[in-house]
Order: C-alpha cells, then sequence, then structure tokens
C-alpha cells in the first residue's frame, strides 16, 4: 500500500537537488525526509562529478527506483558510453578526467539507466502537487510551451539576460523569476544563486558539493527539507559552474 497524503490524496513524492556524487548526503537527507518506504524519488539531475562517490549515487539511485532527469554532467558522461552512436550534429565531448574515470567503471545497467533519463518529467495537478509540476535540470525560457524547448536550455539554462535572451551565466534575472506558470518548475543547476524560491518556480542546488547543502522538496505539501554537506568537496568559482 502506498503512503498517501489524507488531505491530497497523492503519493508521497521527494524531489532532490544537485547531488553531484555525495552519496553519505544523499542517504542523510532521504533518511530526514523520512525513507523510501513507499516514497516515489525524484532527482533534478547532475547526479555525477566532482564529489566523492558518483558512481556510488548512480547505483544507490538505481537500487532504489529512483527517478530522475538528465543534469548537463550525466549527459556529457552519458557521450562517453562504450559503443554509443553520436547524434547527428554532435560534437564529441570535451575532456574531463573525473567523467571519464567514472566512465571506465560504470556497468552495462548503469549506463543503461542513465542513458534513459528524460530531460524532464510532467505530472499533472493533483498527480504529486496541487499545482501541474514540471521537473527539469536547467530551465525552461519563459513563453516558450514545454514541447518547443530546447534541449540545450533544459540542461543549462540559468538567466534572462538585460537584453531579454536565454543565458546559461549568472546575469540579468534567474530566468525562474520570469517563469509565469502553470506549471510550477523545479530544477537545479544554478548553485551560485542557490535556494530559488519564486512563485511559480523553485531551485534546488544549494551547493553541497561544494561544501553548503543538500535540499529536498517533499510533495504534495512542497515542504523544503536540507541537511548539510559534510565538507568542501569541490571549490564553487565563476558563474559556469553547475
Amino acid at each position: 500500500m502506498v503512503r498517501m497524503n489524507p488531505k491530497h490524496g497523492t503519493m508521497r513524492t521527494i524531489v532532490i537537488g544537485d547531488v553531484h556524487g555525495c552519496l553519505d548526503e544523499l542517504v542523510r537527507l532521504v533518511r530526514t525526509c523520512g525513507g523510501v518506504t513507499e516514497t516515489r524519488l525524484i532527482l533534478v539531475g547532475d547526479l555525477v562529478a566532482k564529489g566523492p562517490d558518483s558512481l556510488g549515487v548512480v547505483q544507490w539511485a538505481r537500487e532504489a527506483h529512483a527517478a530522475a532527469v538528465l543534469g548537463n554532467h550525466d549527459d556529457h558522461l552519458v557521450k562517453l558510453c562504450p559503443g554509443r552512436k553520436p547524434a547527428a550534429g554532435e560534437k564529441p565531448p570535451k575532456s574531463r578526467p573525473d567523467h571519464e574515470r567514472l566512465a571506465a567503471t560504470l556497468s552495462a545497467d548503469d549506463w543503461a539507466w542513465l542513458e534513459a533519463l528524460p530531460l524532464t518529467l510532467s505530472f499533472k495537478a493533483g498527480e504529486i502537487a496541487p499545482p501541474p509540476l514540471v521537473v527539469v535540470h536547467g530551465g525552461l525560457v519563459p513563453g516558450v510551451p514545454l514541447k518547443d524547448q530546447e534541449r540545450r536550455h533544459l540542461l543549462t539554462l540559468r538567466s534572462i539576460s538585460d537584453e531579454g535572451k536565454p543565458s546559461n551565466k549568472i546575469e540579468g534575472v534567474p530566468w525562474a523569476s520570469r517563469w509565469t506558470g502553470p506549471p510550477h518548475v523545479v530544477f537545479g543547476h544554478d548553485a551560485i544563486r542557490g535556494l530559488q524560491q519564486h512563485p511559480h518556480a523553485t531551485g534546488l542546488d544549494t551547493g553541497c558539493v561544494y561544501g553548503r547543502q543538500l535540499t529536498a522538496m517533499i510533495l504534495p505539501e512542497m515542504r523544503l527539507v536540507s541537511v548539510p554537506a559534510r565538507r568542501e568537496y569541490a571549490p564553487i568559482t565563476g558563474a559556469g559552474h553547475g
């Protein structure tokens, strides 16, 4: 029997911000939120890279039957999958030693799970929260229907520039501040800005791998819960990190 919220009648769901290989903090956060029994888990992407145990995070997520959206670091890793055929026009991935070391340790089941990650997850009103909800790693360009959003923005969007252009840099204003909904969007990727709470969007990247916190949203009540990082695993420098 699934755990149901008596008010909303929906399955309990935990949406978790950018983990970046911080397995200890992930396990502690889920435990703090009440555990995995009869609970849907969703990760907002960037499960891997920079932290101490990316392989452990992938395997934990698989074994916990967690759902996840693809993050930009996960996307880079997938491009290193042995035997994978590049998409038309796809550029070769830049050399990143941490991704390459991780790629050498993944099993066939790990690769299959990562390759199957979608760019977005969508839920109808009342399905996991009172409003309709979309989970994405980067963001959505305001005014553009979900079906017409560009892949690069779903993975890396951070801002709307002063000229009104979508940008992966820290400039202008956060894209989420211009998002008027519906749906409510839960996203990650923007560790420099940290926790973002806008009327129709919530940013959960609170920089765990940079020594800050790992944050989750518990649905349907949309309550936020965080645990502190054990330590700083990587420095946060510049607007392009995430």
